[in-house]
């Protein structure tokens, strides 16, 4: 069984602007609302802490491997809950310069495994989308 969710935000600034807000981890506590902390050395094939709080639940912590980290253009990892096959999550942020002064901004999770068919994912979703408002806030000031 699988699940995803896809949210997509229109940002007017540069993909350079939205990427040095993304990547800025230390500063998560600071504006992010869902992605409470994310941290370790963020490249490829390492990984990362990542403690996420949607909504009315509480902190949930993961230890992903980074699939892909490409400057300006995407990030990506990979977690599990206890062993690999249970439940998988895949998180996706991706940067796509619209060539007017504008980025779309798209971040995504693809859910796989035994329980993932159990899943509720309105408050992640819910996550998603005030996580990628206040992105794009942050983003267009001047």
């Amino acid at each position: 069984m699988a699940k995803e969710i896809k949210t997509v935000i229109s940002i007017k600034a540069s993909p350079e602007k939205i990427w040095a807000i993304l990547t800025n981890f230390d500063k998560y506590p600071n504006w992010n609302p869902f992605i409470k902390e994310l941290s370790g050395e963020v490249r490829a094939g390492n990984k990362i802490r990542v403690i996420i709080e949607p909504e009315g639940q509480k902190a949930m912590t993961f230890k992903p491997k980074v699939l892909s980290y490409v400057t300006n253009k995407e990030f990506t990892w990979k977690g599990h809950l206890l062993m690999p096959g249970i439940f998988d999550g895949e998180h996706h942020f991706e940067l796509m310069d619209n060539g007017d002064g504008s980025t779309t901004f798209l971040q995504k999770e693809k859910f796989k495994g035994v329980l993932a068919g159990l899943l509720n994912l309105e408050n992640t979703e819910k996550g998603f989308k005030l996580m990628n408002e206040k992105l794009k806030e942050l983003s267009e000031q001047k």
